[in-house]
């Protein structure tokens, strides 16, 4: 192995024979069995049933002879993944410096006892612990010698920085005589117990011993879990690494959703708090914590929602003009497209705020101060009904409009969650986040255009001489609009769809596309 290379100058120094941490007083057989009484919570229980095992083809069967499976460790995680692997067929032996103490913690199938007796028989042994314990193991050098060693363990971002080494290369050095592999780390122990379909799927893997790696990625397998293999054991550092990383395909996507509500907020502040101080010397920084905002809330998630879909809209027009499915898109538009879930939720999240922020708008005091002082000037103007029919109507469709819009981007968000997304196939998946986010997408123009009425004609609402602030947010989703109208013309989809198709206009290979050519154009997305 990579790490085995310079791994001797920091192997285990020789140790004496009790130099495991262990007490004295231990027993030669020190395998501890729960009471039939003592663990009758929720970790007795197995998580997923023979039965289930044998129906559900996304756990790969196991041997009929369970194979036997070594833990050193009695953490959170140790328990969680012998909790895992009982529940998957697998003989757990849990190996513990205070077996007596920590019997209880585990599920009844699993064996605890000692760590030189848990690694003795297995031949896969999952070392869940911290770096800083791994030469307390140096002990068992010789009975580790050949097996194989699952490291589960993350650094902190301190560690992370600190060694050069990762904790599997440094668990390798330990054990130059152990074949080790790095597998689990981004698994957490709340996945391990409820079950990969509530949780990440994937376990990545990587290690320099190619058999260790199959028999690893079988186990995962056999617990319900996708293994990705990420090459040798100097991949290590960067999987340790992954776990370390906040959120970071949401950066972009959030300093957009920022930059737009400042944006946005500014220009509402000079029209509807600013210009009516310095051109009628009226007092109105009242409505900055609650009517600026929810003003500004709305901008931001309908820009942010045409933002989704027009990436797709230039693919698609480049495709058309190179003729080709075959070249690569410029770098800022892949990684746009790779951004456009993240995009979609901040749009769902701005647009949830404004609804709640919408609803508290009749609860301030100054709303109810606006409403005393209508009633009076009425009252004085002897009018005995104030009712503008075009006003009812327009508000009525307005406010169910934002509605449906509001409903079908809330479809759009629970479907982008990985255990929703996982149960729709191709089909339905792209008929939700492609059709019927365009749907969404014209509905909230639809919602734009009713709340903004005439009022784009009105001199009065040019205030600074600046335009209405919905008139900035049509300019965007009216450019996808139009440019998804004209993909639908005949001599455009046809086109296009024989270019997803692997059509390529400078290729010497040409086909005609056949008369029924609707599934290619509903299955085949940018």
């Amino acid at each position: 192995m990579a790490a085995q290379a310079h791994g001797q100058q920091g192997s285990c120094p020789t140790l004496p024979a009790q130099g495991c941490g262990e007490s004295p007083e231990k027993e030669a057989s020190a395998t501890y069995s729960r009471p039939a009484t003592a663990m009758s919570g929720e970790m007795d229980k197995p998580l997923i049933s023979r039965r289930l095992v044998d129906s559900d083809g996304s756990l790969a069967e196991v041997p009929s002879k369970a194979p036997e499976v070594g833990i050193l460790g009695s953490g959170d995680f140790a328990r969680s993944l012998a909790t895992r692997l009982v529940s998957s067929g697998f003989s757990v032996v849990v190996g513990s410096r205070n077996p007596k103490r920590t019997a209880g913690l585990f599920p009844s199938a699993a064996q605890v006892t000692f760590q030189e007796e848990a690694v003795s028989s297995p031949q896969v042994i999952f070392v869940a612990m911290f770096r800083e314990h791994y030469p307390s193991l140096c002990c068992l050098g010789e009975q580790l010698a050949g097996k194989i060693l699952v490291d589960v363990s993350n650094p902190t971002e301190k560690e992370h920085l600190e060694h050069r080494q990762s904790n599997a290369e440094y668990l390798a050095s330990l054990f130059p005589a152990c074949t080790v592999v790095k597998a689990f780390n981004v698994i957490s122990a709340w996945a391990l117990q409820a079950g990969p379909r509530d949780g990440n799927r994937q376990v990545l893997i990587c290690s320099d011993q190619l058999e260790a790696k199959n028999t690893v990625s079988e186990m995962a397998r056999a617990m319900g879990f996708t293994p990705l293999d990420m090459g040798s054991l100097a991949s290590a550092r960067e999987v340790e690494a992954i776990p370390l990383r906040l959120f970071p395909s949401w950066k972009v996507p959030t300093l957009l959703a920022l930059g737009l509500f400042v944006f946005f907020y500014a220009y509402n502040f000079i029209r509807d708090v600013l210009q009516p101080y310095v051109q009628k010397n009226e007092n109105k920084f009242y409505k900055m914590p609650l009517s600026v905002v929810n003003t500004t809330l709305p901008c931001v998630a309908y820009v942010l929602l045409s933002l989704v879909y027009l990436p797709g809209v230039l693919a698609a027009a480049l495709q058309l003009k190179r003729g080709t499915k075959y070249q690569r898109f410029p770098d800022w538009l892949d990684h746009w497209m790779q951004h456009r879930k993240q995009i979609g939720l901040l749009s769902f999240f701005f647009a949830v705020l404004h609804a709640l922020y919408s609803f508290c708008l009749p609860l301030r005091r100054s709303h109810r101060y606006d409403l005393v002082n209508l009633a009076v000037k009425q009252v004085l103007a002897n009018k005995s009904r104030l009712w503008v029919e075009e006003e009812v109507w327009r508000m009525e469709i307005y406010l169910s409009l934002g509605v449906l819009a509001l409903g079908a981007l809330s479809l759009l968000a629970v479907t982008s969650l990985p255990s929703i997304a996982n149960s729709l196939n191709w089909k339905e998946f792209s008929f939700v986040q492609s059709t019927l986010g365009f749907v969404a997408l014209m509905l909230a123009t639809l919602h734009t255009l009713t709340y903004g009425w005439t009022r784009a004609f009105e001199e009065n609402h040019y205030k600074f001489y600046l335009p209405p602030t919905f008139t900035l947010t049509l300019l965007l989703p009216c450019v996808v609009i139009l440019a998804k109208a004209l993909f639908l013309l005949p001599c455009l989809s046809r086109r296009l769809t024989r270019i997803r198709r692997g059509w390529d206009k400078g290729g010497a290979v040409k086909f005609m596309l056949s008369a029924d050519h609707t599934q290619g154009e509903k299955t085949s997305h940018v």
